[in-house]
């Protein structure tokens, strides 16, 4: 049974803005991550996790349809456990001379930077950025060739009017101001900054303090960073049960892993910003899963195939390959196989789970027991932490999501051209 899973959705990429030479010196920085989720603390730990899946599959509809001498880490943390709002990473960043603090969700899928804006009506924060404080705030002009660059941009008529756009996300809508400012992020300050300032929200799917882009398109950090961190980050996800900001999001090659297997970044047309990487195979434990013909198979012209994302929750494989995976499970594991909500494979009491290895080209990644189940201690109940895609949509992608990337180290290189992954952990009490 397909699972009814939701993702926090991405937004749309917006448009291009050139910064700095790449003469320029390159810089790195490291910042902490934690998760943020709309879930009620009183709630119990399985109707959290079950709000927390429920929220996957928007997300996935919106995927299925579309040298330096220092070193910046930013804070990563659990926004489930910090903001109590609908869950994914967030971290801190800073935007406006003087800065204006915010905790702004981290998204590998999206390009786009947007915050809430005061006056913004319907925005879910209260936190929001004041224009009007900021020395250094613009907005940009419909004359800018950004934007003629947006999906949706709006003018009127009027000489030296300001650029607007509108945007779909998940089941809300925005309206925002294109606009820049300076960004900060750790020690560092992003003169410039272009993102969009919203005036108006439908809807309460957006991550409530807004959202910085790390995809690969023309408006995301990477791109309006490029000759400060070189188009290279990395990140370690904690436990979306973390109370603190014990993640990290590394920007820039310093600081990096030098020892990690990697596999090669592969890129679409069709869905330029994410980040595509050939998955070759699955076992459970020492058994390779018997791969459906095509479930794998990576597509320039279509976006079929595999991705790495920050924001879905659990990981979610297209039927006919979740099928194979999970039937494989069930004949490893001994027990009498019931269901929880959405998750199809659960198991009561102590049982032997394996591991779940991904096969990649040049890189196997072996999850552990913690990356592949999720547990219910009110019922004493584990589930594989898995789902087939949704059955309503032409789904083709296969998506590695955040529960299986938690404690480990994550690489992005887009110079290079490739992804890696090594064992990190990173989650603290």
């Amino acid at each position: 049974m397909a699972m009814p899973l939701v993702l926090l959705p991405l937004a749309a990429c917006l448009l291009s803005h050139a910064l700095a030479s790449s003469a320029n010196i390159v810089q790195g920085s490291d910042l902490s991550v934690t998760l943020r989720s709309n879930i009620d603390h009183a709630a119990s730990w399985e109707d959290t996790i079950l709000d927390l899946a429920s929220r996957d599959e928007s997300r996935f509809l919106h995927l299925a349809s579309l040298a330096t001498t220092k070193k910046t880490t930013v804070p990563i943390g659990s926004g489930q456990q910090l903001l109590a709002t609908a869950s994914t990473y967030i971290v801190r960043a800073a935007f406006g001379t003087p800065p204006q603090p915010m905790l702004v969700a981290m998204d590998t899928s999206n390009d786009a930077a947007w915050i809430p804006c005061s006056p913004c009506v319907g925005c879910p924060s209260t936190t929001n950025f004041i224009p009007s404080m900021s020395s250094s705030y613009q907005p940009i002009p419909c004359g800018a060739p950004q934007c003629s660059q947006l999906p949706n941009p709006s003018c009127s008529p009027a000489p030296g009017s300001s650029c607007g756009f509108n945007l779909t996300y998940g089941s809300s809508s925005i309206d925002a101001l294109l606009s820049k400012d300076s960004l900060s992020l750790d020690a560092d300050s992003i003169p410039s900054y272009i993102f969009g300032c919203l005036r108006k929200v439908t809807g309460s799917s957006i991550p409530p303090q807004g959202l910085i882009g790390l995809g690969r398109g023309p408006l995301s950090l990477l791109s309006q960073t490029r000759s400060l961190y070189a188009s290279t980050f990395s990140y370690c996800l904690p436990s979306f049960r973390s109370l603190n900001f014990s993640g990290s999001l590394r920007l820039g090659p310093v600081g990096q892993p030098k020892r990690i297997k990697t596999t090669p970044l592969l890129a679409s047309p069709r869905r330029s910003s994410l980040y595509f990487v050939n998955m070759t195979g699955i076992r459970v434990g020492r058994t390779s899963v018997a791969v459906p013909p095509g479930t794998l198979v990576f597509d320039q012209a279509t976006g079929a195939g595999t991705i790495f994302d920050s924001g879905t929750m659990f990981t979610r494989l297209v039927a006919p390959l979740y099928t194979a995976v999970r039937d494989t499970f069930r004949r490893r594991v001994k027990g009498t196989v019931s269901s929880l909500g959405g998750f199809d494979t659960c198991y009561e009491g102590t049982v032997s789970l394996p591991t779940i290895t991904l096969e990649f080209t040049g890189m196997n990644v072996t999850l552990p027991v913690e990356n592949v189940m999720i547990h219910s201690a009110a019922r004493n109940l584990s589930c594989l932490a898995m789902a087939a895609a949704p059955d309503n949509v032409n789904a083709v992608l296969n998506v590695i999501a955040s529960m299986q990337q938690q404690n480990h180290r994550v690489l992005f290189d887009v110079p290079g051209s490739r992804l890696g992954v090594a064992r990190e952990p990173c989650t603290t009490a």
